[in-house]
């Protein structure tokens, strides 16, 4: 049968059946945030916008954290299309423990420190008064939030995505069952505001771990449930690992440095444009839903692939994702634009905070578009032993284009919001022809498996003959 350029249907089947849970699960967790903040919201925009701020702070940990857990699943995909168990469970005790002491120490800064972090993105005292007794309670969710994370992980990246589906659904029905009780004091709860949201979501983060384990064991999984053999790693597995993942963990480090620097300028702005920002990362995680659905389709199924030594096919299923993502974020952002008007005003937004929200949203259209182009290839980058270049070409960007921009904008010459917001995105523009021309050379299939290893002089070669690769 002819093979599609867009894809076949053995393609999309692989998509269709690791994504839409992804992407389901994605929806979750965004639409709990979503009604969150939506609750929040009328508790008024002081409120609003200190919660936003400690979700910045959330945002430092989450990239904190990645780096260690983008390595793990370049290990657990490739590992799987060799059917390496051993090498699964020992990337993925490494991972996890690295991962889970990220979340104490984000966690202990926002318990012990809370007025110190939120100094660091604002220089409102009156936000920061509120945003203290969210951050205090919300810094203990972080370890969980490690713990299930690495544990879904492991499972999207061996094709059991169904688990942290199941999981998700109860821990977001009870993180918006707290929130309600506990913001409004209902059914006799103590009335508690950002407080009782931050509870809320703790409450959720532990029926998270409970119901991924409960899962894990009336499955049988041999990976999650298999203490021992998750530690005890071989010095050579100990120096692989870290090999690979330092590029990955120092552009996450590096990447939250420079977002840091971003908030930190974005939030001496106008208090209206605090505010809407707030609402807009929202709308943006859910515009993030379906990309996260593809992003993880592609590591899974891109790395399987050079792990199992089909790199031919990897490199042709690689340049399908990176044109279906964008596509697809496109069309969300287009579907979205009509009704930003409606959407800002349910959150609570109203006058000049609805006004950025409204331009905010509109270049997002085409901004969020590039970026997710961007975030694809660079996690199929890496989910196929390439994690040097991606992090090159995007701290550099960052460093050197969009803070400078956004500094010079927001600060030195006090330019309108909408002007150093669309400042944000400009690294994207920048990096996408390089990012596409690397993503066709294939130079960035780099296997850690010996079966990719074996393959990969043969697909060299084909790469050499004009570039024409046979795939079967």
């Amino acid at each position: 049968m002819k093979l599609s350029w867009l894809g076949d249907r053995a393609f999309f089947r692989r998509l269709i059946s690791i994504a839409i849970p992804i992407a389901l699960q994605n929806l979750l967790v965004n639409s709990s945030t979503m009604i969150d903040t939506m609750m929040i919201g009328t508790l008024g925009e002081t409120s609003l916008a200190a919660v936003g701020l400690s979700s910045q702070y959330a945002s430092l940990y989450f990239t904190a954290f990645f780096g260690f857990a983008s390595g793990g699943i370049m290990f657990f995909s490739q590992y799987w299309g060799s059917k390496n168990i051993k090498g699964i469970q020992q990337a993925y005790g490494l991972a996890l423990t690295c991962m889970l002491i990220v979340g104490f120490t984000f966690g202990g800064m926002a318990v012990f420190a809370p007025r110190f972090v939120l100094g660091v993105y604002t220089d409102k005292q009156y936000i920061i008064d509120v945003g203290v007794s969210y951050m205090r309670v919300i810094g203990f969710m972080f370890p969980l939030q490690s713990l299930s994370f690495a544990i879904s992980c492991l499972l999207r990246s061996t094709e059991r995505v169904r688990i942290p589906l199941v999981a998700s659904v109860a821990a977001q029905l009870t993180n918006i069952l707290g929130n309600w009780l506990l913001i409004f004091g209902n059914w006799g709860f103590p009335k508690m505001g950002v407080a009782g949201a931050a509870l809320g979501s703790i409450a959720g983060a532990v029926v998270n771990v409970v119901v991924l384990y409960i899962c894990c064991v009336r499955t049988g999984d041999s990976i999650v449930l298999r203490f021992r053999e998750q530690f005890g790693w071989p010095l050579s597995f100990i120096k692989l690992y870290f090999v690979k993942c330092a590029p990955i963990i120092a552009n996450e480090m590096f990447y939250g440095v420079g977002q840091l620097g971003i908030n930190i300028i974005m939030g001496r702005q106008a208090a209206e444009g605090i505010a809407a920002l707030a609402i807009f990362r929202v709308i943006e995680r859910i515009v993030f839903v379906f990309f996260g659905g593809f992003t993880n389709a592609s590591a899974v199924i891109v790395g399987k692939q050079v792990g199992a030594g089909e790199l031919a096919t990897g490199h042709r299923d690689a340049k399908r994702f990176a044109l279906l993502c964008p596509a697809a974020t496109f069309m969300i952002c287009m579907l979205i634009f009509p009704l930003r008007a409606p959407i800002l005003a349910v959150f609570g937004l109203s006058g000049a905070s609805h006004s950025l929200g409204m331009s905010m949203l509109a270049v997002y259209t085409v901004a969020g578009t590039l970026r997710t182009c961007n975030y694809i290839i660079n996690d199929t980058f890496r989910a196929s032993g390439e994690t040097v270049f991606g992090t090159v070409i995007e701290l550099s960007c960052l460093f050197f284009i969009t803070l400078p921009s956004v500094w010079l904008a927001g600060i030195v010459f006090r330019a309108p919001y909408i002007a150093v917001f669309s400042l944000v995105f400009i690294d994207d523009l920048v990096r996408i022809p390089v990012v596409l021309w690397y993503l066709r050379s294939g130079r960035w299939v780099k296997p850690v498996t010996e079966e990719g290893k074996l393959a990969l002089p043969l697909f060299k070669e084909g790469l050499k003959a004009k570039g024409q690769l046979n795939v079967k």
